[in-house]
C-alpha cells in the first residue's frame, strides 16, 4: 500500500492520558507503527488543544489492524505503568481530514 487516505485509516484506538509529554510521545510512536502509507494520517487531530478539550483523551488511526497492535505493544513496552490506558478500539472509525 503505497499512497494511504484518512477512508484507509479505520482501525482507531482512544487513548487517555493526563500527561501532555506522554501523549508526544505516543504521536510519534503512531508514526513509528503505521509502518506504510501516509504515517500522519495516524496522529492526525491529537494536537494538546484538542487533547485539552477532550478531557485528556485522543485517537489515533491505522491502516491496518497490526499497525495498531504494534502501537499498543510498543507503548506498553516503552512507556511507564498507568501513564496512558485504552479508553476504546474500533476497527470502522475512519480518521477525518485536519480541518
Amino acid at each position: 500500500m503505497a499512497t494511504t487516505t484518512h477512508r484507509d485509516h479505520h482501525y482507531s484506538i482512544q487513548v487517555q492520558t493526563d500527561e501532555l509529554a506522554i501523549l508526544y510521545c505516543l504521536r510519534s510512536l503512531a508514526d513509528y507503527s503505521q509502518k506504510s502509507g501516509n504515517t500522519r494520517i495516524a496522529w492526525t487531530g491529537t494536537t494538546k488543544e484538542k487533547w485539552l478539550r477532550e478531557n485528556h483523551m485522543v485517537k489515533f488511526h491505522f491502516s491496518q489492524q497490526e499497525y495498531r497492535q504494534n502501537f499498543i505493544n510498543e507503548a506498553n513496552r516503552i512507556l511507564p505503568d498507568k501513564s496512558w490506558q485504552v479508553i476504546k478500539i474500533d476497527d470502522t472509525d475512519p480518521a477525518s481530514p485536519k480541518n
